[in-house]
């Protein structure tokens, strides 16, 4: 998932709530919101949910034995909770197929003994056993210095690809609850095609000379080639490893083992092999590849009952599926635990929805948006052929977490200025929560994207940061990372929102497709 926000159109602005008229668009009455309230506050399920979806689950990396694995048990989990229509149904067809690592050992052994904390990349092979060579730093900024220092000479050897990251001490906190002034911020009108970022997302450019990416992008073919035992990389940091995959499609070879290991670890060996000392490393990497060429998402819902309107869907989701290094709770157990939260709430009230109100848990967003995009083409849009499937016109809304498990402020309007009367009557009842804002800005990439793109109305949550830039595609997302209150909160507003959207005489007006 990346949080970059790109402005499309130079409308982007706050809308705080008091003095805006919501037109023919109705608040839900106060009954309804308190049996809602009640429900969240007072039985919430997040803590239950929340270790279903992480200790027990364990990692659920696209198309691997630990996700099929994930997805019988929440039909298990949502069947327990009494939704209908609970399957799971393929999504689209997967050329890289399933991979899952069983073991992980790695150590520095010369010059001195020290084991590390390791993550091998996806979709790479294991090793022959136990395994022990030297490593060699391959500094090297292009073809030629590289033919001329390491061609015929890899062999057998570990490659240490050379540092691209550095530690800084930060004096900045990992969690940051949005101040009022960067949601204004967040708000603002840009320049027209300017790209916006996050107020504390803390991310920065850089300029590569395109030669010397190139080089870099392609050297673990080179290396490969050459024949060596193993490449490591560094990533992450605080001592925890990134993770990641390699481009692969079943029925081709193995891709040389590849691991991640944190930018200390890693920097010490390269620092260790400038100084000219020899530098030795032993692993164990134990990788299985299967042959599940599909993707998944797990379905659930509640059904209209209005005669007119009950085939209509109001859809709330996030993606199951999380890299392989961890339980992936932030990212984004946190968004599945929310939705599903979100839907219980409203069925335990006893209101029934005028429209269907469906939950969708996607798979694969992390390879590309793989599960979010095979419901839209399934269901929505044949993009081939321009043209809409039946399930276009009875698309409601589709609402979807995936920036952790902070506090919900406001929502992305995604540059549709004919949602703000919708999105002001919904917001009234949880304005007190502190959702308070509107933005007509966009905000990508995630599984929301997959609807916008075809001019459905979806949307995707402002949140305050927990912890992103440690947690998110590391071994360090733990079901430690999650901020249960929050959540707790964020599913009030999602199931209140849902359910305002499934009683509305109207939907939001689609947007025209490009």
């Amino acid at each position: 998932m990346k949080r970059i926000a790109r402005c499309l159109s130079a409308a982007a602005l706050v809308l705080p709530l008091a003095g805006i008229q919501a037109g023919a668009q109705q608040a839900l009455p106060g009954e309804a919101v308190y049996k809602l309230k009640t429900e969240a506050f007072d039985n919430s399920q997040i803590k239950p949910l929340s270790l279903y979806m992480t200790d027990l689950m364990g990692s659920r990396l696209a198309a691997s034995q630990q996700k099929l694995r994930s997805e019988q048990l929440m039909v298990t989990k949502l069947k327990e909770l009494g939704f209908s229509n609970v399957h799971v149904e393929k999504a689209v067809d997967f050329a890289k197929g399933g991979w899952d690592n069983e073991k992980t050992y790695v150590a520095m052994t010369k010059p001195y003994y020290c084991a590390f904390t390791a993550n091998p990349l996806g979709w790479t092979a294991g090793t022959d056993g136990l395994v022990k060579g030297e490593c060699v730093l391959v500094d090297a900024e292009n073809m030629a210095e590289y033919n001329e220092k390491f061609k015929g000479k890899l062999q057998g050897k570990i490659a240490l690809i050379p540092e691209t990251q550095e530690y800084e001490v930060s004096y900045e906190p990992l969690a940051h609850r949005y101040t009022e002034e960067e949601l204004q911020e967040i708000a603002r009108d840009p320049r027209p095609g300017v790209e916006w970022e996050h107020p504390a997302s803390g991310r920065s450019s850089s300029v590569i000379v395109y030669e010397t990416y190139m080089f870099r992008r392609n050297l673990p073919s080179l290396l490969a080639q050459e024949g060596v035992m193993a490449i490591v990389r560094g990533s992450g940091s605080f001592n925890v490893p990134g993770a990641s995959g390699v481009s692969y499609k079943v029925g081709d070879p193995y891709p040389t083992t590849q691991m991640y290991l944190p930018i200390e670890d890693h920097g010490r060996m390269c620092r260790l092999a400038r100084m000219g000392e020899t530098v030795e490393m032993e692993m164990e990497i134990r990788n299985v590849f299967t042959d599940n060429q599909q993707i998944n998402n797990v379905i659930a819902e509640i059904p209209g009952t209005d005669p007119k309107l009950k085939d209509e869907i109001v859809l709330i989701g996030a993606h199951f599926d999380s890299w392989h290094g961890s339980t992936g709770a932030a990212d984004n157990a946190s968004g599945c635990i929310t939705m599903t939260e979100a839907l219980r709430i409203i069925k335990e009230s006893g209101i029934k929805p005028r429209r269907t109100i469906r939950l969708a848990l996607w798979g694969g967003e992390e390879q590309g948006l793989y599960g979010s995009r095979g419901y839209a083409a399934n269901y929505l849009y044949d993009s081939e052929k321009q043209k809409k499937k039946n399930g276009y016109d009875k698309f409601a809304l589709y609402l979807n977490m995936d920036n952790g498990s902070g506090r919900f402020r406001g929502v992305y309007l995604e540059h549709n200025d004919m949602a703000i009367p919708f999105w002001k009557a919904w917001m009234e009842p949880v304005e007190s929560l502190g959702f308070n804002y509107l933005t007509l800005r966009s905000t990508g990439s995630t599984d929301h994207v997959m609807f916008t793109r075809i001019g459905l109305p979806a949307y995707q949550f402002i949140q305050d940061e927990i912890e992103y830039n440690r947690t998110y595609h590391t071994i360090m997302d733990t079901w430690e990372r999650l901020s249960l209150d929050d959540l707790t909160i964020d599913a009030a507003i999602t199931a209140i929102i849902a359910l305002s959207a499934a009683q509305d005489d109207n939907h939001i007006p689609f947007l025209p497709i490009d």
